[in-house]
Order: structure tokens, then sequence, then C-alpha cells
């Protein structure tokens, strides 16, 4: 593994963390306020967000310790995956409004896209040379 690759893999779970703090932020401390533009109910709202405070803790301190290996990514990795699977069961059992199912949506899309880097830029992951 080199350098840049465990460089590249806490830049990603650093900003992993930062996703998470702040949508975190605007679910739980904002949980009231978006019930009725989003069609979601406030608790789910306001559970969703603090959620993910001790996920941003955990993914901040993965980007930052010494003993980062893949399996940990891979927890990283699952854990997207599963935040991705329960919006959009979300999505089909509620009756969220467009914004709604557009906010369910779009989180989840983000949050796929950094699951997808961590899996890719995983300690023990060699890149192929393409011809």
């Amino acid at each position: 593994m080199t350098d840049t690759t465990l460089s590249t893999v806490r830049r990603i779970l650093g900003l992993d963390a930062l996703t998470c703090l702040l949508a975190g932020a605007v679910m739980s401390l904002g949980a009231g306020m978006l019930a009725e533009p989003t069609g979601l109910h406030p608790t789910l709202l306001l559970v969703a967000g603090c959620s993910l405070f001790p996920v941003a803790a955990l993914f901040a301190w993965m980007a930052k310790t010494s003993l980062l290996n893949a399996p940990l990514v891979l927890l990283a990795v699952v854990g997207n995956i599963a935040w991705v699977a329960a919006s959009i069961a979300v999505v089909m059992l509620t009756e969220p409004t467009a914004f709604g199912t557009a906010f369910v949506l779009a989180q989840a899309l983000v949050v796929a896209g950094l699951a997808w880097l961590e899996f890719k830029t995983r300690p023990g992951v060699r890149a192929t040379a393409t011809a």
C-alpha cells in the first residue's frame, strides 16, 4: 500500500465524516422545519440525523488513525451501502413530497459515491495499468 493510496482514502473518509456531521446537523436540528416540506415524520428525521453523529466520529477517527486497514474501510463501505438501502426504503415505504424524495435520494447518491470511492481506494487494492 502506498502513502498516496492511504492519503487518498483518508481524505475520502474525512469528507465522509464531514458530510455525516453536516447532514446529521441539518436533519436533527431542522427536523421540525423539514417535516412539512419533505413529507417525512420529524421523528424519522431526528433519529436519522442523530444516528449520523457517531458515524461522523468513527469516520473522522478512521481518517486519522494509524490502524487504518482494508477491513476497517470496508466497514465504512458496508455502512454507507446500508444507508443508501435505508434511504431507498424510506422513499418506498413513506409518502414523501417531491422535495422529500429529492432530499432523500440526493443524499443517498452522495453516500453511494463516497462508498464507491472508499471501496476503490481501500488499503490493499493495487492499481492496474491499462494499455
